[in-house]
């Protein structure tokens, strides 16, 4: 009998070759919602669509691709009515909850009133919005443009930078994603996003400060509940990591760009690699190395920002730095397709020496879901909540580590979170991807959706929109529990 998700018992799972004998104790919490009825093409019309009319470089998650017709808060409901918990969030898009009913309620009143009138008139929402935003920043970011996506705010950022300092060279990540466009793919460093054409002029890549799969890393390195497994001798106040790794980051200003920069982009907490963290007071040293070759710095938040890492508004402060330019996208609007590069008068002075305009960004329809997006974070508590739901879902989850040995990793911080997969504890060989398949798999038939990221898809990632609850994630936790323990089998019955 096949078994839907949202409606898990003691059925136990069934595979071709073998017979599970563990069941799972999950119990998916209640929801009141009640999706409509689905109406529109059958799942075949849809694949035959998909395969003939949307360009195939668009892929799809598993290997009977999901078709969602509805979303509410944290719940995702498919053509057939099952229902999933969504620890992904649109690829950490749907920050406060899908449909939110104060998000959607002032779009609906907004879209009775006006659209769209470009930049060249003025009209309340961007106004109000704008003073709304700069707020949640300290001085002197106070000055915002308002663009489409993420990739759009990191191609205007890297614009601005070397505007305003007539620099060329900018440094990111390995591991870093900003951004697919021509301009950002020279930023983002990951191969399987490179395609066999020139991009990246100007921009250099160094080591990422990896405590875990990097060469140095130790018990006390990063700004999370959870540490690595690797063990180090450093005193109280000391990281050795640290040191090793701006050291490297020297090494890469002393050999690889010119004596001066045009800037630094970093994310607080790399995304698409896998909730990657660095070593505490790494990137202030970093930054301080930047701003000498009179370069400037830059936070990707698109990510990291509105709340998501609970014990602050923004990634950054996490680190205790103040960017020159900051980039928001994704859960700015909850899905909406907005985004903003945020930085001072000065570096904006810059790109008003000409002129630079944007059709869609700012528009009346797009403000008016970033402030309501604004309001719900404040009224709903959902950056305590992050922290709050995010920290007992970390410790959760480093029990899993502590018990099953291809739990490599478990990392991040608020409701940013990574789990990566490995052979080993001490090879720290990624686990082959058909096997984190067959656990990514099974926890889509228990219900529970999430992300996956890292050089070799490796790492799990767990985003979720941040009104989720400890009940939510005590679900998700056995989801992933049980679907490990299968995964334990399968490899003893081979």
């Amino acid at each position: 009998m096949a078994r839907r998700p949202g409606t898990l018992g003691s059925v136990a799972f069934r595979q071709q070759k073998w017979k599970s004998s563990v069941s799972t104790r999950a119990k998916m919490p209640p929801c009141d919602f009640v999706p409509e009825k689905y109406k529109s093409y059958p799942y075949e019309r849809m694949q035959k669509i998909r395969e003939q009319n949307i360009a195939p470089s668009l892929r799809m998650y598993y290997k009977k691709p999901l078709l969602l017709h509805q979303g509410h808060m944290q719940w995702l409901f498919d053509y057939e009515g099952r229902r999933y918990l969504d620890l992904f969030a649109g690829i950490v898009t749907v920050s406060v909850g899908h449909c939110h009913p104060k998000v959607t309620m002032a779009t609906q009143k907004q879209l009775a009133r006006l659209w769209h009138t470009t930049n060249i008139y003025m009209h309340p929402s961007i106004h109000e919005y704008a003073e709304k935003l700069t707020s949640l920043l300290p001085d002197p970011l106070k000055v915002v443009y308002l663009t489409n996506s993420g990739s759009e705010a990191n191609d205007l950022a890297m614009f601005m930078a070397r505007l305003h300092t007539r620099n060329f060279d900018i440094i990111s990540f390995r591991g870093a994603y900003h951004g697919a466009s021509p301009y950002t793919l020279g930023l983002t460093s990951l191969g399987p996003y490179k395609h066999g054409v020139a991009n990246g002029f100007g921009c250099t890549t160094t080591m990422l400060p990896d405590v875990f799969r990097g060469p140095w890393g130790g018990s006390f390195c990063r700004d999370s509940p959870v540490q690595t497994v690797r063990k180090c001798s450093c005193p109280e106040g000391v990281c050795h990591a640290k040191d090793q790794y701006i050291e490297q980051f020297k090494d890469t200003l002393n050999t690889s760009v010119p004596k001066t920069v045009a800037g630094f982009i970093a994310e607080p907490i790399q995304g698409v690699n896998g909730a990657v963290q660095y070593p505490r007071n790494f990137l202030k040293e970093a930054y301080q190395l930047i701003r000498e070759r009179g370069g400037i710095c830059i936070a990707d938040e698109v990510q990291t920002g509105f709340g998501r890492t609970g014990s602050h508004f923004w990634g950054f402060q996490t680190h205790d730095v103040v960017p020159d330019i900051v980039t928001l996208a994704k859960g700015i609007g909850n899905g909406f397709p907005m985004a903003a590069v945020v930085t001072t008068k000065e570096i904006a002075d810059s790109l008003a020496q000409n002129l630079h305009f944007n059709t869609f960004g700012g528009s009346p329809l797009a403000c008016v879901v970033g402030a309501a997006v604004l309001d719900a974070i404040e009224e709903d508590g959902l950056q305590k909540n992050s922290e709050d739901v995010g920290t007992y879902m970390l410790l959760e989850l480093a029990k899993l580590r502590d018990k099953f040995k291809i739990v490599g990793d478990v990392r991040g911080k608020g409701l940013m979170i990574g789990v990566e997969m490995v052979t080993d504890k001490d090879s720290r060989c990624p686990l082959p991807a058909e096997e984190v398949d067959q656990i990514w798999e099974d926890c889509k038939d228990m219900g529970v959706l999430i992300g996956r990221g890292g050089l070799y898809s490796q790492t799990f990632r767990i985003k979720p929109p941040m009104c989720i609850t400890k009940k939510d994630a005590d679900f998700a936790v056995e989801v992933f529990r049980t679907a490990l323990q299968r995964h334990m089998e399968r490899a003893a019955a081979k």
